[in-house]
């Protein structure tokens, strides 16, 4: 079932610019097309080169750009879930910062997190091609905005290509 592009209405409004970088009307073949990339690139990444490399101090590693992609997909995921199966109760935001702080995504080996990286997707996926009309439609409070399942998850892939440009614009992989 094909989600529908949602309307600005359907997502947080500071996603838009992410969103609008998502190609087509379809989340989950955005979704499924994004993790073969993302898989690939990371893939062709070499262990010791990525090592605690940042493009700037202060800034995360490159393996924890992956693990916060990681946890953000596993976030919105239970959102859109939450969200499909009507639950109404408004859903809490999380910080990201505090979220990568709490880990340590630097001590694991490049090849782990790849793993669980497709792991992941393969999860999301399952959920997404699972999805009614209706499902994708419904919408609910997420972090203080409303929104649609199928917003929540142009999100999921319009923040995943933000994090994609910056780690071959600015970290040069």
């Amino acid at each position: 079932m094909i989600s529908g592009r949602p309307s600005d209405e359907e997502f947080a409004s500071y996603a838009k610019t992410d969103i609008d970088y998502v190609a087509g009307d379809d989340a989950a073949g955005a979704l499924a097309a994004q993790g073969k990339d993302v898989a690939a690139l990371l893939e062709s990444l070499d262990e010791a080169a990525i090592r605690a490399h940042r493009y700037a101090p202060g800034k995360w590693t490159v393996r924890e750009v992956i693990g916060h992609l990681i946890d953000d997909e596993r976030i919105f995921a239970y959102r859109a879930l939450c969200v499909a199966r009507g639950d109404t109760r408004p859903l809490p935001g999380f910080d990201e910062n505090d979220y990568v702080a709490a880990t340590d995504f630097e001590s694991r080996p490049l090849v782990r997190l790849i793993a669980e990286y497709r792991a992941v997707r393969a999860a999301t996926l399952a959920l997404f091609e699972s999805l009614t009309t209706e499902e994708w439609q419904r919408r609910g409070v997420v972090n203080g905005y409303e929104a649609s399942v199928r917003g929540l998850a142009f999100h999921m892939a319009g923040h995943e290509l933000h994090h994609l440009r910056t780690l071959r614009e600015r970290y040069r992989i």
